[in-house]
Formats: structure tokens, sequence, C-alpha cells
């Protein structure tokens, strides 16, 4: 039987299905934060941190001390709510390195601002494959997982559990998609397989479901159950098998309704753009770009 020591709470986003973590030190109170949602009401332009609040108010509840915002990749269905947090904890935020690769794709199909530099500055700490973050008592190893983009990172935790962001879903659901600029459904493939290569036991936590009619949203499954059930990649399909299967569904798919503002905002760590001579930050459309 294993003694856990932390404690993993989700909170999920109704609006883009996205999962936010609070993983809490039991022994010291300190907490990280992975994958949080800004509410967005795009018909209207405006933000608002009503679901970011919710966390906050469960933070102060539980008396925790908040001292990482760990992002698995620049998100394309959500705005982050990193700065949120960072203001009001103090806390820095984490994301892989090759967030840089993303940073230049997009800042070319936006044309941003020369003032903005792909270097990956926005961030407090860029990740590398193999680096160890220590918050307290948890052990928060980097997995770089490509593949959905060139960036995405899993954060293996404790050796027990492992939070995959957009690699894949529950077993019903399958794997994420692979056709946005700089994605590779065989380089996914390969992630995914370092993952599944995870002892069975290791619990996984998926950064969105989709939930078919029959069952309601949930968070977490083993390796175990990931191997033997999921649709895309479960034993026996072959990369071949998954790549031809994973472009064809891509090809079907539509972009992401919030694509195009949760890009321009998450490569900059979650920033809004500089507010032109009027005050009023904007969001840019690319036509026939995506």
């Amino acid at each position: 039987m294993r003694l856990i020591f932390y404690k993993i709470t989700s909170f999920l986003d109704s609006d883009s299905e996205t999962f936010t973590y609070v993983v809490e030190d039991k022994s010291t109170s300190k907490a990280v934060i992975i994958d949080p949602v800004l509410d967005f009401d795009y018909s209207a332009g405006r933000i608002h941190t009503e679901s970011a609040e919710k966390i906050a108010d469960f933070i102060e509840e539980r008396g925790l001390l908040v001292e990482w915002v760990l992002e698995t990749h620049a998100h394309a269905d959500h705005l982050s709510a990193a700065p949120f947090f960072k203001r009001k904890y103090n806390a820095k935020i984490g994301i892989g390195a090759r967030i840089t690769e993303v940073q230049k794709i997009f800042k070319a199909l936006f044309n941003l601002e020369k003032e903005f530099l792909p270097n990956g500055a926005q961030f407090d700490r860029l990740f590398e494959e193999g680096d160890i973050l220590e918050v307290g008592n948890l052990h928060f190893e980097v997995m770089h997982v490509p593949g959905h983009t060139p960036a995405d990172i899993a954060y293996l935790l404790n050796k027990e559990s492992v939070f995959v962001g957009d690699t894949m879903f529950m077993p019903d659901v399958g794997t994420a998609r692979c056709d946005f600029p700089g994605g590779s459904a065989t380089t996914l493939y390969k992630s995914i397989h370092r993952i599944l290569a995870l002892p069975e036991k290791t619990d996984i936590y998926v950064c969105h479901d989709y939930p078919t009619q029959h069952r309601t949203h949930e968070s977490k499954v083993t390796v175990a159950e990931q191997k033997e059930y999921n649709i895309h990649v479960k034993d026996g399909v072959s990369q071949s098998e998954f790549v031809q299967m994973r472009e064809a569904r891509d090809a079907t798919l539509n972009m992401p309704r919030l694509i195009l503002p949760s890009i321009q905002i998450n490569v900059r760590a979650g920033e809004l753009p500089p507010a032109e001579g009027n005050n009023v930050s904007y969001i840019k459309v690319p036509i026939n770009q995506l």
C-alpha cells in the first residue's frame, strides 16, 4: 500500500473542459497549480477571474503556500490564469524550454510587436527534459513529450503520478490532435509511449476530458488502463496505424474556438498584449492563416 504524503485536487472549467490541478504537500502546505484557466467571453472581448478566484478560495481555506504555477504547454483552447496567481501569491511560472520554438512560430503568424522576444523570458523557468523541481516534499521530474506542440511537457510527481497535458485523454477519448504548427503525430506516438513505459500503477492526470453521454468528466486513469483500453494507443496499435488514424482525424477537426486569443496571450505567460495608445489591448485575427 502506497503512503501518499500529498493531495491532488482537480477543478474543471466546463467551458473548455480543462482540468486545473492544485498539488499540495501535506506536511509543509507548500503547493503548485497546474494549467490554470482564465475566463474569457470571446463575443464581448472580456476577461474575468471567477474560475481562478474559486481556486484561490480553496487555497486560502486550506492555508496553502503556492510557490509555482506550472504550464504543460501554451494552450490553444483557453487563456492561462498564471499571472493572476503569480501576483496573488508571488508564485513563479514554469513551462517547457521549447516554448521558444512556439513563440517564434506564432510571432511570425500574428506579426507580433518587435518588442516581443521569442526567448522564453516571459516565464520564470524553462524546464528541460529531466529537470527536477522540489516544492516541499513534492518532487517533480520533467518529461519532454512533444507532438501536440513542440513544447509539451509532463510533470512526474514522486514517481507515482504524472500530469500529461495534451498528450492523451481518457481511454474512450484517445489522444490529442497534432495539426497545430510544429505538431507531429509520429512524435506524439513516441511521447505517449514514454509515458506508457512508466509503472502500470502510475496515475495519469489529463488536462481535458470530453466524455460521452454515458459518463461524467473524469481526470484520472492509470497507465495500465490506458494500455488496455485507450482507443488510439492501446497495446497492439503500431506507430504507422496511429499516425494514419491521427492525421486523418485531425483533417476533419475545426480549430479550437479560442485558439486566436489563447495563443497570443499564452505565449506571453498569460499576459495581455501591450496596450495601444488608447490604453486598450487588442487580439489579432490573421486571415486565412490557420
